[in-house]
């Protein structure tokens, strides 16, 4: 007890001392950029090939404080996040990562009818959309958002809302394969929109598959954030609801790091899996964050 009240307190202190700091140099710099400002106006107005050089120093000060003031705000953010007890921490209510990005201008093809856009991946209101969108005719747009690093064995957690729809996919997953110069290997979380009371597991190793597993929630995953998360293991992977294990799978697990991914899409072919898609546009899922924490 004596130990958890210390540490509060430190903590406490430490958080001050910062919330301090950051108060004093924004003032600093609130005041160095009036003062640069009345510098530009009262030597505008003086004239003189002086004077407008002296202003345009005073002008190049201002716009240097600006960048120097967004490139801190750039490394605290980034000090967050190497100080997160996480190996990766997709805060998406922070909006965009270097760490991630989005697949723009390019279609998995088969069962994918689908073409990944850029800006259908979206923050705001504190969360990552990802957006399936009318492209042209039966032509779409879907949203994929991924990691640019390889992840291997560990702990993969996402909050997330899917889509409520006839043939679509919500998904989080990690993924690699001939496009990395890599075997196929896969772990997947996916909600078939046609019925989000329910999850769907799944794997890949090399490139075999079949390894479905429809798991009941018990509760409409559309409606709240909840969490869904799986533990990777050389032997294992088991699956999680809300913190809960729900299911583990022991037979041929894949090994070959890949790609942290989350993406919505509609299908082809595919009616008797997702259900026929209706072209209700547009339509989207939302997720607060996404995380992994490595195996020690």
């Amino acid at each position: 007890m004596i130990y958890l009240v210390s540490a509060v307190l430190y903590n406490k202190t430490i958080a001050n001392d910062k919330l301090h700091t950051l108060e004093d140099r924004n003032m600093k710099r609130i005041t160095a950029l009036i003062s640069a400002l009345i510098m530009i106006f009262t030597l505008a107005g003086c004239g003189g090939t002086d004077s407008s050089s002296q202003a345009e120093s005073a002008a190049s000060f201002v716009t240097e404080s600006k960048a120097e003031d967004t490139s801190s705000e750039e490394t605290s953010s980034e000090e967050n996040e190497d100080s997160s007890p996480y190996t990766l921490n997709g805060d998406f209510s922070k909006g965009p990562s270097k760490k991630w990005e989005a697949s723009d201008g390019w279609s998995n093809g088969g069962m994918f009818n689908c073409t990944w856009k850029a800006s259908n991946a979206d923050f705001k209101d504190g969360h990552l959309d990802l957006t399936i969108s009318k492209a042209w005719d039966d032509s779409y747009y879907g949203a994929e958002y991924r990691t640019k690093d390889f992840y291997g064995y560990g702990l993969y957690e996402v909050s997330m809302k899917p889509i409520s729809n006839k043939g679509v996919v919500s998904s989080f997953f990690t993924y690699t394969g001939p496009s990395d110069s890599n075997p196929w290997d896969e772990i997947d979380i996916e909600f078939l929109g046609y019925n989000t009371t329910k999850v769907q597991f799944n794997y890949f190793t090399n490139g075999v598959g079949n390894h479905e597993y429809l798991y009941d929630l018990g509760f409409d995953a559309s409606e709240e954030f909840h969490t869904y998360g799986f533990r990777w293991e050389k032997d294992s992977i088991t699956w999680l609801v809300d913190g809960v294990e729900v299911y583990t799978a022991t037979e041929n697990i894949p090994s070959t790091p890949g790609k942290l991914m989350m993406n919505v899409w509609n299908g082809i072919g595919v009616d008797s899996w997702l259900r026929k898609f209706d072209g209700n546009t547009p339509i989207t899922a939302e997720y607060q964050w996404a995380r992994f924490t490595a195996a020690e």
